[in-house]
Formats: structure tokens, C-alpha cells, sequence
């Protein structure tokens, strides 16, 4: 799976950690004085609205430092370990994860926008003329030099992750087929090749993106929002407690996770056993298409039983998962304007700054229940990585995983 895209993946993967963390502890202890000292002038700490703020001395030297860090890692993997798919696998990923950090960019801007914009937007409700038209038109004409650019970039980007995703199943397909006669014999192997590096490829690149833009969405709002916490004295229940909207964010979220973790712990295993189910189900008709003797009807109905008494079970097992996971997203919806309910009915806040310290929160919070938005897609991804780690035993000649034993002493009779 990752062996056919990445060179020598468990090396890789390791030296890329540890190339992550040099460059971060790099950038925010001496990122200022060597940026200072190339003539990027820093000083600066005036946030910009607008598509200026990508054209600041900041920006630039956070772009140049980090096609550095990617230009020599590149370098190294490809003087270390030279291979085929190193252009799409370490450019192409270090490509998505710098247009994942530039959305993130585009949200703090935006974040920013709604402070003075709400501001206006408040006084100008009270009726005494303070805010002309022309403002609150000119918020919009702002809003619209950052909103219409950013449509023509998401384009940008799904087309590349297209193509990025393409290249990894092309790569897969590739190191399987060549290998058709270690795999031929494991059930559904034309199946897993056809099907299974497609989803494959298409989740983990979809999974990383949305793990590495929680990553950044933390980083950059994380701090917006600890400024924000000042505007906070306290909060019902928790009290007078440093960074408070922090606090309470990052509780929240976990409390969120591990609920979610405890409902769905049995849905991998399901997922999986239903694709083998419905793998042995089409297997037979498909038989049956050159062979009459196949795809009788007592066959195809003990088959078909075996389909629907595991869909019964994913049925059962996702109801109540379902149960924790819409009412959490619900309680998510007004957690925040709860515990703001007390400073806001005090009057220490606008209208604007309302609305950042709700929109900051929601990103921060979102960014640490990355688990709890995603766990349905986990879920499909595991079922599709045990059932890939098959061909990856056959071909190094170890024993089957243990679920896909216990399928054949089984006999495909009873799941």
C-alpha cells in the first residue's frame, strides 16, 4: 500500500517526523532573526485583511522557508533511495499540505473580517449615523477580494488532489498486478485490486488533507483564540481559569473523541466482514455467468443470508453510534454560546468580537474533534487496509491476517 508510492516507507515516514519537528523548533526559535537577517522585514504584527495579507513579509519568508525544508528533503530521499512515484509522493504531498495551510490562511483572514465588520454592523443598528453605507458596503467589496480568488484556488486544488490520488492507485495497481500470482488465490483478489486501491488511495489522501488542515487550522487559531480569552473572565461551571475559551475548546473536544471512540470500537470489524460477505456473494454469481452448476439458488440464498445478517448487525451497531454522534454535534452547535452567555449579558464584548471568539472557536474545536468528523471514513478505511494487508502477507509469505482466517476455517458459511 505504501511501499508502491513511498520509498522505504517505515524509514521514510520516521525521518519525516523528525525532519517536521527540527523544521518547527527551527522556525519558532530563530525563524524571526533568520528571516530578519534575509531581508524580510518582520517587525510588522499588524494583521492584514485581505489578499494583502499573503503578500506580507511573514507570509513570503513562511514560503521560502518552506520550500527549503521541502527542497532538501526531497533531495536527500532522492539521492538516499531513488523511486518511480518520488515526484508525485514527496512533491505532490508537500504541495497539499502547503494548500492546506493556505486555506487555513484564507479562514484567518476571514476571522479577522468579521470583527470590525459585526463592529459596524452594531452601531450602526442604534440609529445614531455613525456608520455610513458606503462602509458596510465597503466590508463586502473586502469580503469579495478574498471569497472570489479562493473559489478559483479550491478548483485549483481538487484538480491536483484528482490527479495525486490517481497516481497513488496507479501505483498500487501496478505493484499488485505484477505480482498477480503471490495474490491470485486470496479471495476477491480482483476485487481488491480493481476496487480497494482506488477507495484506498482516494480516503488516506482525503484523511490526510483533513488531518494536516487541522494541524494547521490549531496552529493558526489557537492563538487567536487564547488572545481572544482575555475579552473572558470566567465561565459557568469552570469558573476563573487561564485561557478559558482555550480550556473549555480542547475539553470539549476530547470529551467528544473518546464518546465516539466507545460507540464505534466494533464497526471496522463489520465493515470488513460485510466487504468479505458481499465479495463471496458476487464471486458466485459471477461464476454462475460461465458455469450453470454455480449460482444455484440454495447456494446464492445461504450466501445472500450471510449479506443480510451482517447489514443487520452494522444496522444495530450504527443506530446507537449515530445516537451519541448527532446528539455531541447538536450540544457542539450552542456549547460555546453557553459558557458565553454570562460575559455577554455583562456587556464586556461587541457584536464583532462576539463573532470571532465563536468562529475561533469552532475551528479550534473542530480541529481537535478531527476523530469525531471523521470516524465513519476511519472506519471504511481500516476495513479497506485489512483487507489489502492480505496481498501484503501473501506476497511475503506469512500467514494470513487472523480475521481472513477465521473467514476460510469458516467457510464463508456463518459471519
Amino acid at each position: 500500500m505504501f511501499k508502491s508510492f513511498f520509498p522505504k516507507p517505515n524509514i521514510f515516514f520516521s525521518s519525516l517526523i523528525l525532519w517536521i519537528i527540527f523544521l518547527i523548533t527551527v522556525w519558532y526559535s530563530f525563524g524571526a532573526s533568520i528571516g530578519g537577517a534575509l531581508g524580510f522585514d518582520l517587525s510588522s504584527a499588524k494583521p492584514v485583511i485581505g489578499l494583502g495579507h499573503f503578500i506580507t513579509a511573514e507570509f513570503l519568508w513562511f514560503d521560502v522557508f518552506y520550500l527549503f525544508g521541502v527542497l532538501i528533503f526531497y533531495l536527500a530521499w532522492r539521492t538516499y533511495s531513488p523511486h518511480f512515484w518520488q515526484n508525485w509522493s514527496i512533491l505532490g504531498s508537500a504541495l497539499l499540505i502547503y494548500l492546506s495551510y493556505a486555506s487555513v490562511q484564507v479562514s484567518v483572514i476571514i476571522n479577522a473580517w468579521y470583527g470590525p465588520f459585526y463592529d459596524d454592523i452594531q452601531t450602526a443598528l442604534a440609529g445614531n449615523g455613525d456608520v455610513s453605507v458606503t462602509q458596510l458596503y465597503g466590508h463586502f467589496i473586502i469580503f469579495c477580494t478574498i471569497a472570489f480568488p479562493y473559489i478559483a484556488f479550491i478548483i485549483a486544488n481538487r484538480f491536483f488532489t484528482s490527479h495525486f490520488i490517481f497516481r497513488w492507485r496507479t501505483a498500487m495497481n501496478d505493484f499488485y498486478v505484477t505480482r498477480w500470482k503471490q495474490v491470485r488465490h486470496i479471495e476477491g483478489a480482483s476485487q481488491r485490486i480493481q476496487e480497494d486501491t482506488m477507495r484506498f488511495a482516494a480516503i488516506m489522501e482525503g484523511l490526510g488533507v483533513a488531518f494536516v488542515d487541522s494541524i494547521m487550522t490549531l496552529i493558526a487559531f489557537l492563538p487567536v483564540l487564547a488572545a481572544l480569552s482575555i475579552h473572558v473572565e470566567s465561565l459557568p461551571i469552570l469558573g476563573s481559569i487561564p485561557y478559558p475559551l482555550v480550556t473549555l475548546s480542547i475539553s470539549w473536544s476530547i470529551f467528544g473523541t473518546l464518546v465516539l471512540l466507545l460507540a464505534g470500537i466494533r464497526l471496522p470489524g463489520l465493515e470488513f466482514k460485510n466487504q468479505r460477505v458481499e465479495a463471496a456473494f458476487r464471486k458466485e454469481l459471477v461464476l454462475g455467468e460461465d458455469n450453470q452448476e454455480n449460482a444455484q439458488p440454495i447456494a446464492l440464498r445461504d450466501l445472500f443470508s450471510n449479506v443480510r445478517r451482517n447489514y443487520f448487525r452494522i444496522y444495530l451497531h450504527y443506530t446507537y453510534f449515530n445516537l451519541f454522534r448527532y446528539m455531541y454535534i447538536q450540544a457542539d452547535n450552542v456549547i460555546a454560546y453557553i459558557f458565553l452567555i454570562p460575559t455577554i449579558v455583562s456587556g464586556r464584548i461587541t457584536l464583532g468580537i462576539m463573532n470571532q471568539i465563536l468562529r475561533a472557536f469552532g475551528q479550534v474545536a473542530s480541529s481537535f474533534q478531527f476523530l469525531v468528523s471523521s470516524w465513519t471514513t476511519i472506519i471504511e478505511l481500516i476495513s479497506i487496509y485489512k483487507r489489502l494487508k492480505a496481498f501484503d502477507a501473501a506476497i511475503n509469505k506469512q500467514p494470513l491476517p487472523k480475521i481472513e482466517q477465521d473467514f476460510v476455517e469458516s467457510g464463508s458459511k456463518e459471519i
